[in-house]
C-alpha cells in the first residue's frame, strides 16, 4: 500500500507515550494517525482486523549491524530491513563497523543512496568515533552530524585512546548526540566465551567480566570529566549495570542498553543447556555443546548476571532494549569450530518473542515492553515514531502475543539466520508493520 487510508480494527492499543491501553480502532491516512477510538467507520478505507492482537508504535532499534557497505554475503540493506519489518521494527540505527567504516562524508552519502533505494524501514546511520575505527584520531564530529549521523561509535572495538574519547565526549555536549561505546579491554578479552565454570569445563578460552567492566568504568570517568553524553552499548554483567546505576545517581550523563539474549540466555547455552532464564519456561530442547551460534560479544554470562540485568531493566538503569543484530554467513559460524567462529547473533526477528517471554513470566508489562523497544528509544534520541498520538507518523506494529512459531532459516527474512534459537518454538509474532502509513510487512 502507498499511504492509502486504513482502519486497524478492534486491537488492544498500547501507547506508553500517551498512556493509552484500551481496545480501540486506529484510523490512518496520508501517512499519519488520524483518530483512535471505538467504532471508527471504515468507509472506503482498507480494514485490518486486529481483534485479539496488540497495536503499538513501531519498534525502534538503536543497535543494528547491516553489514552495508562491505559484506553482502552476511546481509544486505534489502534483507536486513526486511528482517526489521518482520520483527516489528520501523526505525533502525546502523553501526559503522563496515568496510569501509562510516567515518567520512563520502561513506555516509554513499550509504544514504543505498538506504533510499533499498531500505523498507527507516535507517539512521551511526558514524565512527575515530578515523578507520583505529582509536588514533577523532573524526570530524560536526561534519558527520550535519551529514545525518545520529551518534558515534567504534562498535566492535573500544576506542582505546582516552584523549580521543575525551574529544568525542566534549563534541557530544555541543552536538547533543551520544557517544555509543563498546566497552571491552582487548588486552584481557582474548577468549571465545565468558570465563568461568562453563568455559573451563569445555576447555575454551574465556573472556573475564572485568574486560567489559574496566572499560565501562574508564568511559564513565571521562564522561564525568567532560559532561558529555555516554551511551553504554550491550551491557552484559551485573557489576557493569551497577557502574551505570551509580554513575546516573551521581548525575553523570550516562544512558545504557541491554540485549534480549543477555536477559534470557546464559553461558550454559554454550554447553547445550537451552533454559530460557527469567521466563519460567524453556526455549526448547537441549542443544549441541559449543554451538557457534551461541558465540556473541560481549559473551553470554552466568545466570546471576541475567538476573541482575533484568533487575537493572526494571529499575530504569537501562534506558532501552536493543538487539545488536549481527548476521554472519554460515562458513563464519557453523562452518567453524567454536573458538574460531565469528561473534554475533541475528536478533531483529527474535527480540519481540524473546521479550514477550519476560512479560508472560510477570517481569514486565506489555506497556513496559513497548516502552523499552519503541517509546524510550524515540525519546532518547528525539527520533520520529514511538507514539500513536493523533498527528504522529503512522509507524505501527500489530502483533499477536500468543502465536506460536518455529524458528527456521526459512521462517526468517535475514540473509544470515545465525541464532541459537533455530529449531525452537517461540510465542509472539508480528502480523503487520507500517512505516509512515505504508505497509512493509504483513503475515
Amino acid at each position: 500500500m502507498t499511504n492509502a487510508a486504513m482502519v486497524i480494527k478492534g486491537g488492544r492499543v498500547i501507547d506508553p507515550a500517551t498512556g493509552r491501553d484500551e481496545i480501540a480502532d486506529v484510523l490512518i491516512a496520508d501517512g499519519r494517525i488520524v483518530a483512535i477510538g471505538p467504532g471508527l467507520a471504515t468507509g472506503a478505507h482498507e480494514s485490518f482486523d486486529a481483534a485479539g492482537l496488540i497495536v503499538a508504535p513501531g519498534l525502534i532499534d538503536l543497535h543494528v549491524h547491516l553489514r552495508v557497505p562491505g559484506d553482502g554475503s552476511k546481509e544486505t540493506m534489502a534483507t536486513g530491513t526486511a528482517a526489521a519489518a518482520a520483527g516489528g521494527f520501523t526505525t533502525i540505527c546502523c553501526m559503522p563497523n563496515t568496510a569501509p567504516p562510516l567515518d567520512s562524508l563520502e561513506t555516509l552519502h554513499d550509504l544514504r543512496r543505498v538506504i533510499e533505494t533499498e531500505a523498507s524501514v527507516r535507517v539512521l546511520p551511526i558514524a565512527t568515533i575515530s578515523i578507520g575505527r583505529k582509536g588514533e584520531a577523532a573524526v570530524d564530529f560536526a561534519a558527520l552530524a550535519d551529514a545525518g549521523a545520529i551518534g558515534f561509535s567504534d562498535d566492535g572495538d573500544s576506542c582505546r585512546n582516552s584523549a580521543v574519547m575525551r574529544a568525542a565526549l566534549e563534541a557530544s555536549t555541543r552536538l547533543r548526540l551520544p557517544i555509543m561505546v563498546h566497552c571491552e579491554d582487548k588486552d584481557l578479552a582474548h577468549g571465545a566465551m565468558h570465563e568461568g565454570e562453563v568455559s573451563r569445563r569445555l576447555g575454551l578460552p574465556g573472556i573475564p567480566a572485568e574486560a567489559e567492566e574496566i572499560s565501562i568504568a574508564r568511559d564513565i570517568l571521562i564522561a564525568r570529566l567532560t559532561g558529555g553524553w555516554l551511551h553504554v552499548l550491550h551491557v552484559s554483567t551485573g557489576y557493569g549495570a551497577g557502574l551505570v546505576r551509580r554513575a546516573k545517581a551521581e548525575g553523570i550523563h550516562v544512558t545504557a542498553e541491554v540485549m534480549p539474549h543477555h536477559l534470557t540466555m546464559s553461558d550454559g547455552w554454550v554447553d547445550g543447556d537451552r533454559t530460557q532464564h527469567n521466563t519460567d519456561e524453556r526455549a526448547g530442547t537441549p542443544g549441541t555443546p559449543a554451538d557457534p551460534n551461541t558465540k556473541v560479544n560481549p559473551p553470554l554470562r552466568p545466570v546471576a548476571d541475567t538476573v541482575a540485568l533484568l533487575a537493572a531493566l526494571r529499575d530504569g538503569t537501562f534506558d532501552i532494549v536493543a538487539t545488536d543484530h549481527a548476521p554472519h554467513a554460515a562458513p563464519e559460524k557453523t562452518g567453524s569450530p567454536f573458538k574460531d567462529a565469528a561473534f554475533g547473533m541475528s536478533g531483529l526477528e527474535l527480540a519481540l518473542p524473546t521479550m514477550l517471554a519476560l512479560v508472560r513470566a510477570g517481569h514486565l508489562t506489555l506497556g513496559e515492553l513497548v516502552d523499552k523497544l519503541s517509546t524510550a528509544p524515540a525519546r532518547l534520541l528525539g527520533l520520529p515514531g514511538g507514539s500513536l498520538a493523533v498527528g504522529e507518523s503512522a509507524d505501527v506494529v500489530v502483533f499477536d502475543p500468543t502465536e506460536r512459531w518455529r524458528v527456521t532459516p526459512q521462517s526468517l527474512k535475514t540473509k544470515s539466520p545465525n541464532t541459537p534459537l533455530l529449531g525452537m518454538e517461540l510465542q509472539g509474532r508480528t502480523r503487520l508493520t507500517l512505516v509512515g502509513g505504508e505497509e512493509r510487512y504483513r503475515a
